[in-house]
């Protein structure tokens, strides 16, 4: 048995309910948007998000989920899905997880009108239910991704991101989204405002090892044996080179800031900007707060007994950072 479904298991009768119910919540009089949407729920990812949901729900409950639970997992993953469509429009992106993207397909305009229609339906199962303390959760995530990626494009054009500015992206950008889906799963089934910090606080430590451990992607080798250098290319100011740029000399900073102002399209220095970045223990300090993101949120689940679902979470944080892709 892979790791995910290991993962799932205490939750598969409640995924597979799940994915009946995300469909019907997507369901449009539109043929068009039908087609799409369509398309869209056939090419699912791990779906990690509604796992969180389902598994935060059941450890904090002895096993019990409710249709709340159901609706969370339901919002988060059809505004998880716009904020996807809407940034492959934005990074003019063809493709997601190896098929075509929306706006590949059906060109930008309808993507971004997909966009906000998913948005709309996911606000509108909590408002048709009357989850509106879901929806505040919810809401909240949507302004802090918004926020994280223009923090992010503003301070991409001056490359002066200090190590705490990028905690605060990726915890716009990333985690917060992650910690939504354990807040919501806590909500759903307790009214505790400790609880639920205690499992939101969770879910953002995940989320922040889950991007540093994205960013480490970009110089790892990759499927044809050569690390990629997409960030760099992009020039987006990742862990690795964020701590290198604070720890070398004052020459080494001008030439690393030139290349990827300057010469970000030019393969062979991406190549040496790589190498530079490594020597100078910029993917071991990066690897380090990783797992220290990690740890922290271990202690967070000692707190709770027992069960096979505090098991499955305990493996999901694990998998966060030894995943391979």
């Amino acid at each position: 048995m892979n790791i995910i479904a290991q993962i799932k298991e205490p939750i598969h009768v409640e995924m597979e309910l799940f994915e009946k119910k995300f469909h019907e919540s997507m369901l449009s009089k539109i043929a068009l948007l039908n087609r799409i949407t369509y398309y869209v729920v056939n090419r699912k990812g791990k779906q990690m998000r509604p796992m969180f949901v389902f598994l935060t729900a059941k450890m904090l409950s002895d096993g019990d989920v409710n249709e709340r639970t159901y609706r969370g997992a339901s919002v988060i993953e059809l505004i998880h899905t716009a904020t996807l469509v809407h940034d492959d429009v934005v990074d003019d992106s063809n493709q997601r997880r190896g098929f075509f993207s929306i706006n590949a397909l059906w060109k930008n305009k309808i993507a971004v009108l997909v966009g906000d229609y998913l948005l709309s339906k996911g606000l509108l199962l909590s408002i048709d239910n009357g989850d509106f303390d879901l929806l505040k959760i919810i809401s909240v995530a949507v302004r802090e991704m918004s926020e994280g990626e223009l923090l992010q494009i503003e301070k991409a054009r001056r490359l002066d991101i200090t190590e705490a500015i990028y905690y605060e992206i990726i915890r716009k950008k990333t985690a917060t989204l992650i910690a939504s889906c354990c807040a919501l799963g806590a909500k759903s089934v307790v009214d505790d405002a400790v609880q639920v910090e205690n499992m939101r606080k969770f879910g953002e430590l995940i989320g922040m090892a889950f991007q540093i451990k994205d960013d480490l992607f970009d110089y790892s080798d990759d499927a044809i044996g050569k690390p990629t250098g997409i960030d760099i290319k992009e020039q987006k100011m990742t862990l690795p080179l964020i701590h290198v740029l604070n720890n070398c000399s004052a020459k080494e900073k001008s030439w690393l800031i030139n290349s990827i102002k300057n010469h970000n399209k030019d393969k062979k220095r991406v190549k040496e900007v790589i190498a530079f970045v490594i020597d100078h223990n910029g993917l071991s300090y990066a690897e380090q707060k990783m797992v220290e993101f990690q740890e922290e949120a271990l202690v967070i689940l000692d707190n709770f007994p027992n069960s096979i679902y505090k098991e499955s979470l305990i493996l999901m944080v694990n998998y966060v950072i030894d995943r391979k892709k």
